[in-house]
């Protein structure tokens, strides 16, 4: 009986250990505008082949806007210059059409309607929110920037996307 006793305690620890690392595979950012005015949410979770995005935002200006994971988790306005470059734990170069490959943190262009609204979904191919060199979790963290212009898919560093105008810094 104590075995099954000893046994049965240990199944159970293990499970309860096991729902707070399940717990640790979403992350959250505010978006905030040039004048630090919230305008939407990104969540994050992990999938299989990376961590999948989705956007609920509001108060945009209407039509195509590049939209790329920057490498540091800052978000100071009114430019978001702080949230640094584009994500490239593998240094490769910028955008989908590159043959020589895009950053981890480049995204497809996003879709802004007439109203001012967007409502996506994207994959991060190669991220990850757990541990190592492609997680979003990095030492000084990560943040989404949202470009006032579309990304043209090939121009290094960031595709001819124009200003910031949108950002959040991801967090658990």
């Amino acid at each position: 009986m104590t075995k099954k006793l000893l046994l049965l305690s240990t199944i159970l620890c293990l499970l309860a250990c096991a729902i707070p690392m399940q717990a640790a595979k979403t992350a959250k950012a505010d978006l905030i505008d040039a004048k630090g005015t919230p305008v939407g949410t990104a969540t994050f979770s992990q999938g299989a082949h990376g961590v999948q995005l989705e956007l609920k935002a509001f108060n945009l200006p209407p039509g195509i806007h590049g939209f790329h994971i920057h490498s540091v988790g800052k978000c100071e306005p009114p430019d978001f210059k702080s949230a640094g470059p584009h994500f490239n734990p593998e240094g490769k170069q910028h955008g989908w059409d590159n043959p020589q490959g895009h950053h981890v943190g480049d995204l497809e262009n996003l879709k802004v309607g007439q109203d001012g609204k967007a409502s996506s979904r994207f994959r991060i191919m190669g991220a990850t929110l757990g541990e190592g060199p492609k997680s979003l979790f990095h030492e000084g963290g990560t943040s989404v920037v949202i470009h006032e212009k579309p990304d043209d898919g090939k121009t290094d560093p960031a595709g001819n996307a124009g200003a910031r105008i949108v950002c959040g810094v991801i967090t658990r």
